[in-house]
């Protein structure tokens, strides 16, 4: 099935960048690839570590317990 999308002149700049850049035969071809490169690294393990590199697995339930005491928003 073939669908056509507008899209802006801009976005088309970048479509063909990619196209290009991925050797892709059609403009379809390199958003799948794209996206299915993108889909695959989308889990978010670990994303936090760098924000609580110093901080021990007690001291954030502690934080956490404390936060629960006061209110109930947990």
């Amino acid at each position: 099935m073939v669908t056509t999308i507008q899209i802006n002149e801009k976005t088309l700049l970048l479509l063909k960048k990619l196209k290009s850049e991925l050797n892709a035969s059609s403009y379809d071809e390199a958003i799948v690839r794209t996206a299915s490169r993108n889909a695959n690294n989308s889990s978010m393990a670990g994303s936090l570590a760098k924000y609580y590199k110093n901080v021990s697995v007690k001291e954030i339930l502690k934080e956490l317990q404390e936060e629960r005491r006061k209110g109930d928003r947990f």
